[in-house]
């Protein structure tokens, strides 16, 4: 990462108090981000325990978005993604929590190609021998991420909310949020206050536009994002079909990753996601286990094929949870206005990538909050900037 540009603000703040509203990937993150520079953290959430919503997701993958002309989503998801390999190698236990297995993209319709100056990446052209390791036939076009692997947000989540400097208030929901005098305060349904302080971090996934909808200056353009994932467990698969089980994640049309812990603790195999825009209802559906059959057989033609009976309602498991997601695509992060909203901050909007993004978004709140040099330059950082949205 590049600490080559300055926050906006001309000191640091004299009360290094703040909430943080949502205790997912990108609460935890801010969490953690804070804490570690010495702030007081209280972070709110809903739910009883982690990994309630969109980070109960039981693996992902950490990998870049790789485009011709090297646009921004690829340049923010490269340094996105070395944050949070840094964070996890730093948290939690390899081959457990996570791995650095490399990612092998399979380009289907040609959709994604390296830009021709490619000295500041770590991907490049499959090779053949990593081709016919996914069971792809010769030739496919393909791109290997060495700097990639899958991580289990929960764990990620659990890790950095134990964070020193972090209290977690599990059952809050928080229904409303006001300014009081220079602090912020959150109530529930009751009108009782939840929390108060002179900072306000709201980073609960699409809940956070009914919170802040309300607010003067707010309009930062919000949607929910479904997606479910289909699952089963390794020692449920016959020995035919764990021949075509490739040996690392296969991203390309959904992603494939087989030999992690499933929710319930043996190893299993994990397939999708779903995408279904503007629903926000979670429930897992037989018919998207269909799609992501037909999303494997896509991606990993043979093996597809191989595990067909794998997808019978009596074997194939589910999770389904709400992403967030923006029109283009970037998170919304930082100060939402400072002059109508003085000290309070976003970070959401990480759509299908929370787990790439979200360790990066952390940092980039907390760098504007301390005064920090950015993680980033400040032509990229200014994408994510959740006050692009205030209008002119």
């Amino acid at each position: 990462m590049h600490p080559s540009s300055a926050s906006s603000q001309s000191s640091p703040p004299d009360t290094r108090q703040v909430l943080v509203i949502g205790a997912g990937l990108s609460g935890s993150a801010v969490a953690h981000s804070l804490a570690m520079r010495g702030w007081s953290v209280t972070v709110l959430d809903q739910a009883p325990e982690v990994g309630a919503g969109a980070s109960g997701l039981p693996v992902g993958l950490a990998a870049p978005h790789v485009s011709p002309d090297d646009n921004v989503l690829s340049r923010i998801t490269r340094a996105g993604v070395q944050a949070t390999l840094q964070r996890a190698q730093t948290l939690l236990q390899s081959g457990i929590d996570w791995a650095l297995t490399g990612v092998l993209e399979n380009n289907l319709a040609g959709k994604r190609r390296l830009p021709s100056d490619t000295s500041d990446q770590q991907s490049a052209p499959a090779s053949a021998a990593q081709v016919a390791a996914a069971g792809l036939p010769p030739g496919t076009p393909a791109l290997w991420h060495a700097q990639a692997g899958w991580i289990r947000p929960r764990q990620l989540v659990a890790a950095q909310l134990q964070t020193p400097g972090v209290q977690v208030r599990w059952g809050q929901p928080v229904q409303g949020i006001e300014r009081r005098g220079n602090e912020w305060a959150v109530t529930d349904a009751q009108g009782q206050t939840l929390g108060q302080a002179p900072w306000l971090v709201v980073a609960s996934a699409f809940d956070s536009l009914a919170l802040l909808q309300p607010l003067p200056g707010f309009a930062v353009p919000l949607n929910p994002l479904r997606g479910q994932i289909s699952f089963g467990h390794m020692a449920d698969l016959s020995e035919a079909q764990r021949q075509w089980l490739p040996p690392f994640p296969v991203n390309g049309h959904g992603s494939f990753i087989s030999g992690v812990p499933t929710p319930e603790g043996p190893p299993g195999w994990f397939i999708g996601a779903t995408f279904e825009r503007n629903c926000e209802l979670a429930p897992v559906r037989e018919e998207d286990h269909a799609a992501n059959q037909v999303r494997l057989a896509t991606l990993l033609h043979a093996l597809g094929q191989a595990m067909a009976g794998q997808f019978e309602p009596d074997r194939v498991r589910g999770w389904a949870g709400l992403r967030c997601t923006l029109p283009n695509r970037l998170p919304a992060v930082g100060p939402i206005h400072r002059q109508v909203l003085p000290g309070l901050c976003l970070s959401t909007g990480m759509g299908a990538r929370g787990i790439s993004l979200a360790v990066l978004c952390g940092e980039l709140t907390a760098a504007w909050l301390n005064n920090e040099p950015l993680p980033l330059p400040t032509t990229l950082a200014k994408h994510l900037a959740a006050e692009r949205f205030v209008s002119a």
